[in-house]
């Protein structure tokens, strides 16, 4: 039997391409420095444990092994059939490489095996990226959100925590090639990196427009590098994008927020009456309490925008009339008329669940127990968006009735129905209350049970554990494939003996989703949120101390 001690430590490989020695048409110029001085002593997020009882204990750890047995199983698959590749076909035992084939549910995973004690995993994983080449890729064109988010947030959560070298060097290494997506004559980054012309140094166009996701969502990654290696190249980079966003934040049609499409040709992040707290838009507003964290304060600019966010995103929240009229709230789209009028489209998406944690998480930030509150009845409404359907899971996309406020909401029979009416994509079988499920999908996503998991870290309440084990129960049980594995459901809005599935299961399977279902039965102390930040792909990166 090896010892896992004795083991050597793997050395990384270099890439065949060197990213931090291309010849920049587009330089910087002078460096923004990251903020000096220690962390100011900000609130904490997390509550103190309350004492628990044996059987509670008992209880919580049973359904801790649950979860990680469903990571195992899939790790193996994986292991088996997709090693090296980017994603598991979990219906055919096949592969896919749609993220430039650099392993990208293999990067994704390492803190996952690192948190759940799978050390072994963990070095063997190690010593496959420590071997990755970040100087080919398989597409021509780079997507710098998605490997900003899973690779080198993964590179970097997985060195946070475990400190091997290797994987610091495989971050720099990548860190520089996202790095060349600002190489613009105004230092915006491209959505997509031309592979071949950015190792030139020939200057990249940035795109006319882009979802405001995309710029807006680079900040932690880029912040904590420089935090860790101490060049503060990356986080100029982020400093620049994220300034043209808090100059142009209340000058928008709907002030606090941004349009959905932005310009970072033309640097205008004001045009625009459509606005949304999901798809396009989530992970800009997600970072803005999280960087706040991360630079422990010292950065002010990051508070005033959270705040100004936070407010303004109100306009955008409806509470559905449901009918046992439950208080919950709904997270929608809307556009803004020109006479400065919100109209909302009664429409929520599984990614927009993500907003109740982050009114949690800022609430405690910023000593605002209101938003803590509001995190709590945003979550509910998602965990009432899986619960009400028969399988247990919740649609990609559905439209609920919006009442009139949110104190006055009673239930209208006669109101559902002329509402529904005017939805060509009602069903009969839908349940009372919503009026369409226009995807109804389940992509294996974690948006709702991550929300699940902050409500739990910031109360301690019990109660959002059980909800949670609900819908782990409920979404194991409906994805679960014949290989063992769980794959995506094309539709959960009926119940079958065996529901269709699609062939792919997303890295955030098992760096996202099964990461939250077990960390809310794991332990406080476990990635405590007074001692990490996590990106949007759950990644926890260490808050300086």
């Amino acid at each position: 039997m090896n010892d896992r001690r004795s083991r050597p430590l793997p050395i990384a490989s270099k890439s065949s391409f060197d990213w931090s020695q291309v010849p920049y048409q587009f330089p910087p110029g002078p460096l923004t420095p990251l903020p000096t001085g220690p962390p100011k002593p900000l609130p904490t997020i997390q509550v103190h444990p309350r004492a628990a009882h044996a059987e509670y204990e008992r209880i919580r750890e049973s359904r801790r092994r649950e979860v990680k047995k469903a990571f195992v199983g899939d790790w193996e698959a994986y292991k088996k059939y997709a090693w090296l590749k980017d994603a598991l076909k979990p219906i055919s035992g096949e592969f896919r490489d749609q993220f430039s084939g650099w392993a990208a549910t293999l990067v994704d995973s390492l803190d996952t095996l690192w948190i759940m004690g799978l050390r072994d995993e963990f070095d063997e994983a190690v010593d496959a990226v420590a071997k990755i080449d970040f100087g080919h890729s398989t597409s021509p064109r780079v997507n710098t959100f998605e490997t900003n988010i899973r690779y080198l947030g993964g590179l970097i959560a997985a060195y946070d925590l475990s400190k091997r070298d290797a994987l610091l060097v495989k971050a720099i290494e990548l860190g520089d090639l996202i790095y060349a997506a600002f190489n613009t004559e105004n230092r915006m980054p491209v959505d997509f990196i031309d592979f071949d012309m950015a190792k030139t140094g020939e200057g990249l166009m940035v795109e006319a427009s882009v979802v405001s996701a995309a710029p807006g969502t680079l900040s932690l990654e880029l912040t904590r590098l420089s935090q860790i290696t101490g060049d503060p190249k990356y986080y100029d980079a982020i400093s620049r994008v994220m300034d043209v966003f808090y100059d142009g934040q209340q000058k928008t049609k709907l002030p606090g927020l941004w349009p959905t499409f932005v310009s970072m040709s033309s640097q205008d992040v004001v045009e625009g009456n459509r606005f949304t707290l999901a798809g396009g838009a989530d992970s800009l507003y997600e970072y803005l309490p999280k960087m706040h964290a991360l630079l422990g304060g010292l950065e002010p600019k990051y508070e005033e925008m959270s705040t100004r966010f936070l407010e303004a995103a109100k306009a955008l929240f409806f509470r559905p009339m449901i009918p046992n009229n439950e208080p919950i709230l709904i997270p929608s789209g809307g556009w803004v008329t020109d006479e400065g009028n919100v109209t909302l489209d009664q429409e929520t998406e599984h990614l927009g669940c993500y907003i109740g944690g982050v009114y949690a998480l800022a609430g405690r930030l910023l000593s605002d127990q209101g938003y803590v509150n509001i995190g709590s009845k945003l979550t509910l409404g998602c965990v009432y968006g899986y619960r009400s359907f028969p399988t247990g899971m919740m649609p990609e996309r559905l439209n609920m009735v919006a009442c009139e406020s949110f104190e006055q909401c009673k239930w209208d029979e006669k109101k559902f129905i002329e509402e529904r009416a005017q939805q060509r994509e009602w069903e009969e079988h839908l349940p009372a209350g919503f009026t369409t499920a226009k995807d109804p999908r389940y992509l294996l996503r974690p948006e709702a049970i991550e929300s699940v998991f902050i409500m739990y870290r910031v109360t301690d309440n019990p109660v959002w554990q059980e909800l949670g084990w609900n819908m782990f129960n409920a979404v194991i049980n409906g994805t679960r494939t014949g290989l063992g594995t769980h794959a995506a459901v094309r539709n959960v809005t009926q119940k079958a003996p065996t529901l269709t599935q699609e062939d792919y299961m997303e890295s955030f399977w098992l760096a996202e989703t099964l990461k939250y279902f077990y960390l809310l039965f794991s332990p406080l102390d476990i990635i405590s949120l007074d001692d990490y930040v996590l990106n949007t792909e759950a990644h926890p990166f260490l808050r300086p101390k």
